[in-house]
């Protein structure tokens, strides 16, 4: 068999090409854990989602005590998830570096491509292609090989342009119709594919195909020409048997370790693996959606039936006195760098400027609801304090007490300044209910869920936030290692 020639860079983008998407595979895997339901439609109503990977059943009687969807989670192996036993921020960090390699590598391979010759063994030029595919694929069946291609056969040809310029493509378009800050300023986006949830559920899809064709993949190549394709793809050239099996145990040695390196790093060392990842994957995400704003463009007719809540209330005597006096105690203090401290009642706020917002709230774990919200505009609220020059942050602190530390979260000026960023004390035109945050909440419409602290207490004006709580701006930073900018 004559030698196919690949050039070195079509070689080396293979290799890590496979290195990352099943960094990929697995990461998004840890993803699926925190909630192994999906659904075609974006109110994600529980019993309604088309396929789920847990045995929990949603309970039936919501008002015998508060349910929160954190029950929802299932703890995978970390044979299968990266890196396992619900870990969603290390899952996430895995995802969003490997994904961003993977677009760079992905990028350099078209380039290459399309500024050499090399384009053409990949590309159909003719829709002959198709019955001779169809050919081949008879061939197969029959227990036969086919002759071979200049490189590949009609259905190799077809299956790796789909994989490369479909598949591929058509998995970053689905993650990016997940994003909260993508949908909240283009909000047609996610309607192309009816909606966050349908987005979700094929992303889920698409990655169970890449997971069949690399399992297709790896079995033609043993089962076929085997020495002739590891010479080629690796060496550029044709090699014998035994230094093909070489050449295969080392690759899969090498892919093995790397996610064995991965995993035990992240279990071991999550909170290295969180800021080391961090620090390359936040310029990005900043730059991508830091200035994104949201536009709304929901109707009270979108608003969801069931909204899911998140967090158990408060359980200190603090709270429990103030919920049953109906909060008629109640003051929010906003004090830090600003020149007018405040302390504000709840009709003081009801009062005030109300803006109201009909917006889909989008869960770190994966769930989406609409929900209508009305309270005073957090820029309003600025005006009334004047933050000092140096205030860079706001941080919002809640009653709420969780691993035995107060709940907190930090956003910064710019999002706090914006005309969606309010305190909401009413939700679907109603008071705000404890379960959702009584008597005040944050919505940052950008933001995933968890940055909307619930139960709010207090707000700080701060120049900087790596002083409090371990210095990861948020509970959920803090100790489950989520990112600080939650707009992906």
């Amino acid at each position: 068999m004559v030698a196919l020639d690949f050039p070195f860079w079509v070689r080396f983008a293979h290799f890590i090409n496979l290195i990352f998407i099943t960094l990929l595979i697995r990461s998004g895997i840890e993803i699926l854990s925190a909630l192994p339901k999906l659904y075609w439609h974006d109110h994600a109503t529980p019993g309604r989602e088309w396929i789920k990977f847990t045995k929990k059943v949603f309970p039936s009687d919501l008002k015998k005590r508060v349910w929160i969807s954190l029950e929802e989670e299932e703890s995978f192996s970390s044979w299968i998830a990266l890196p396992g036993h619900k870990n969603l921020g290390m899952g996430r960090h895995w995802h969003f570096f490997s994904i961003l390699f993977w677009i760079i590598n992905g990028a350099a391979y078209y380039i290459l491509l399309f500024t050499s010759n090399e384009w053409a063994r990949l590309v159909p030029t003719s829709l002959d292609i198709f019955p001779q595919a169809f050919h081949t694929a008879m061939i197969y069946a029959s227990f036969h090989f086919p002759p071979a291609g200049n490189p590949y056969n009609p259905l190799q040809l077809l299956s790796y342009f789909g994989v490369v310029f479909l598949l591929g493509p058509f998995m970053i378009a689905t993650g990016a119709a997940m994003s909260p800050a993508i949908g909240a300023r283009f909000p047609k986006y996610p309607k192309i594919f009816r909606g966050r949830q349908v987005a979700r559920s094929l992303h889920f899809l698409g990655m169970c195909a890449f997971v069949l064709f690399i399992i297709v993949h790896l079995a033609m190549v043993i089962a076929e020409r085997f020495p002739d394709n590891m010479g080629n793809i690796f060496l550029g050239q044709e090699t014998s048997l035994g230094i093909a099996i070489g050449i295969f145990a080392l690759f899969v040695l090498v892919v093995v370790a790397v996610h064995v390196w991965a995993t035990g790093i992240s279990l071991r060392r999550p909170r290295a693996v969180q800021n080391k990842l961090g620090a390359i994957i936040d310029p990005v995400r900043r730059t991508l959606f830091g200035s994104i704003v949201p536009r709304p463009f929901f109707s009270k007719s979108d608003v969801t039936p069931f909204f899911r809540a998140n967090g158990y209330p408060p359980e200190t005597q603090e709270y429990n006195e103030l919920l049953e006096s109906d909060f008629i105690n109640w003051k929010l203090k906003v004090h830090g760098l600003v020149e007018k401290p405040l302390e504000l009642s709840l009709p003081e706020l009801r009062a005030m400027k109300m803006e109201v917002q009909i917006t889909e709230h989008s869960c770190i774990q994966g769930w989406t609801a609409i929900g209508q919200w009305g309270g005073v505009p957090m820029n309003y609220v600025i005006s009334l304090c004047n933050p000092k020059s140096k205030a860079r942050y706001v941080v919002f602190y809640s009653y709420q007490y969780t691993d035995g530390a107060q709940f907190y979260e930090v956003i910064n000026m710019e999002l706090a300044k914006h005309y969606q960023t309010i305190l909401a004390y009413e939700m679907n035109g109603e008071p705000l209910p404890v379960p959702h945050g009584a008597p005040l909440r944050l919505r940052v419409e950008t933001q995933l869920g968890y940055k909307m602290v619930k139960w709010i207490k207090s707000i700080e004006f701060v120049a900087d936030y790596r002083n409090i709580g371990m210095g990861q701006g948020g509970h959920r930073e803090d100790h489950m290692y989520y990112d600080l900018g939650a707009e992906i």
